[in-house]
C-alpha cells in the first residue's frame, strides 16, 4: 500500500507545473465550502474540542480568512532582479531569483484551534505548490478531516493532501524521519519540539511552541480597556492559548485597584456547557489536563502563593484562578500553564516588569498599557518576544501577521506570507552575455 507521504510525493513530481491560477481557485473554492458548511463545523470544533459554541464559531470565520489570504499571497511569490555588475568584472551578468516549491511538508498541529491552525499549515502549502501532510491532535481529528473534504471539493489534485489521525507516538517519528518529507511545521510543546529537532536532522523547520506571555500595566494606563483585555486574554478558550495571557506585571500604585477590578470582571464569567451560546468558559480538553492545571496551582499554593479567585475543579472543569504573591521558582511562573490560571504581581517600574518579563525562556507575545509614547517604545525595545501589543494583551493577533517567538517559543514564523517563504526556497538565476562590441 502507498503511504500518504509517497502520495504526496509522487503528486508533487506529477504536478510540478500546477499553474497559479488553479492553486488560486481550488483554495477560493474550499473557502467557499467552509462557509456554506460553517455551522457543521463549528458544532464540530465545539464537540470534538474545548471551545465554547461561539469561540469555535469565531475560529471557523478566522480560518476561511487564512485560506482566502493563502489564495491571495499565492499571486505574490515573487522574485527580484539582482545586480551583478556590483561586483568588478560582472559587467556582463544580469540575472534574478525565483521561489520554488520544496516538495513534501509534514504538518503536526495541536488540539486548541482545531481547524484554523490546520489551515494555516495547508494553505500555504498548496498556495505554494507543495504537497502536505497534516498529523492532526489526536484527542480533535475529526475538525481537520473536515478541512480535508472542503479541499476535496473544491477540486485539489490527488495525493496533494493527506491528513493522518493516531497517536503521534505511533506516526509523528515516521513523518518527521521520512526521506520525502523536506519541511516539518510544527506547533506543540517544548519537548516534542526538542525531540523533532533531533529527529529531522537538515529538514525545513518552523515551530511554534508556546509561551507564558506576559502583561505590563503602567500607572497611567487605561483601567477599564486593561482590565477587560486581560480576562479575555486570560479565560477565552479556556486559557489553552499559546498567546493567552499569564503573568500580568502591575505598577504598584495601581496595583490594588487592578486587582480589584480583575477579580470582579472574572467572577462574572459563566462557567458551564459550552454548546451554550451564553457560557463564557467551558472544560479543558481532557480531565487529565484539569488535573495538571490543579496540582500546578497547589503546588504555587504550598509554595506561598495567594489564591484570589477560584481554584477549583469539577472533573474537567477548572475555574478561573487568579493569583498573587507567586515565587519565581514555581512551576507555573516559569512554564507554560494552558489553563484558566493567571499570576497577578506588582512591580516597582517599568524597568522590573520588563526585567520579570523577560526571566523566563518563553517570548512569544506580550502586552503593555499605557499612553506614553516613550514608554511604549523603550518596552518594544527591550521586551525579548516575536510581538509586543501596545494597550492589548497578549492575546491578539491577525492571520496576516508574522507570528512566532524566540527562545523556547519557536523557529520561524507562522502567517500566511511568511510560512510560503519557509515552505519555498529561493533559486538565482545568472546570465553571463557576450560583450557588445
Amino acid at each position: 500500500m502507498v503511504s500518504p507521504i509517497e502520495k504526496g510525493a509522487e503528486a508533487f513530481r506529477n504536478f510540478k507545473k500546477w499553474p497559479t491560477h488553479k492553486r488560486i481557485e481550488v483554495l477560493n473554492r474550499a473557502a467557499a465550502f467552509i462557509e456554506k458548511h460553517a455551522e457543521e463545523y463549528a458544532y464540530t470544533i465545539s464537540l470534538e474540542g474545548s471551545k465554547t459554541i461561539s469561540e469555535a464559531r469565531s475560529e471557523v470565520h478566522r480560518a476561511i480568512q487564512t485560506i482566502l489570504l493563502s489564495a491571495e499571497e499565492a499571486r505574490r511569490i515573487n522574485g527580484e532582479t539582482i545586480n551583478f555588475d556590483q561586483r568588478e568584472g560582472s559587467e556582463n551578468r544580469l540575472g534574478y531569483y525565483y521561489r520554488f516549491p520544496i516538495g513534501v511538508v509534514g504538518a503536526i498541529t495541536p488540539f486548541n484551534d482545531p481547524l484554523n491552525l490546520v489551515a494555516h499549515k495547508i494553505g500555504p502549502a498548496l498556495a505554494s505548490g507543495n504537497a502536505i501532510v497534516v498529523k492532526p491532535a489526536s484527542v480533535t481529528p475529526i475538525s481537520a478531516l473536515l478541512l480535508a473534504e472542503a479541499f476535496t471539493q473544491s477540486g485539489l489534485p490527488k495525493g496533494y493532501l493527506s491528513v493522518i489521525t493516531g497517536s503521534g507516538r505511533d506516526i509523528g517519528e515516521t513523518l518527521v524521519r521520512h526521506p520525502s518529507v523536506k519541511m516539518i511545521s510544527f506547533t506543540g510543546g517544548l519537548e516534542v519540539g526538542k525531540k523533532i529537532i533531533r529527529q529531522a536532522e537538515l529538514k525545513k523547520i518552523n515551530m511554534e511552541l508556546g509561551s507564558n506571555s506576559p502583561v505590563i500595566i503602567l500607572n497611567d494606563a487605561n483601567l477599564e480597556k486593561a482590565v477587560s483585555s486581560c480576562v479575555s486574554g486570560a479565560f477565552s478558550a479556556v486559557g489553552q492559548n499559546c498567546i493567552g495571557v499569564q503573568r500580568i506585571f502591575v505598577e504598584k500604585q495601581i496595583f490594588d485597584s487592578f486587582l480589584k477590578k480583575f477579580i470582579e470582571e472574572t467572577a462574572l464569567l459563566r462557567i458551564g456547557n459550552k454548546m451554550d451560546e451564553q457560557t463564557n468558559v467551558g472544560p479543558m480538553i481532557t480531565e487529565r489536563e484539569a488535573k495538571r492545571v490543579e496540582l500546578w496551582v497547589n503546588e504555587a499554593l504550598d509554595e506561598g502563593a495567594q489564591l484570589k479567585l477560584g481554584g477549583k475543579r469539577y472533573g474537567s472543569f477548572y475555574e478561573p484562578t487568579i493569583l498573587t504573591e507567586v515565587p519565581a521558582t514555581a512551576k507555573i511562573a516559569k512554564e507554560e500553564i494552558f489553563g484558566p490560571v493567571v499570576m497577578v504581581t506588582a512591580v516597582e517600574s517599568l524597568e522590573e516588569a520588563i526585567e520579570k518579563s523577560n526571566a523566563v525562556n518563553f517570548g512569544l507575545q506580550a502586552g503593555i498599557f499605557t499612553s506614553n509614547l516613550d514608554k511604549a517604545f523603550f518596552t518594544i525595545k527591550n521586551l525579548q518576544v516575536g510581538g509586543v501589543l501596545v494597550n492589548d494583551s497578549s492575546d491578539y493577533r491577525i492571520d496576516a501577521m508574522p507570528f512566532g517567538g524566540i527562545k523556547g517559543s519557536g523557529l520561524g514564523r507562522e502567517g500566511v506570507r511568511y510560512a510560503i517563504e519557509a515552505m519555498t526556497e529561493p533559486k538565482v538565476v545568472c546570465f553571463n552575455l557576450s560583450k557588445n562590441k
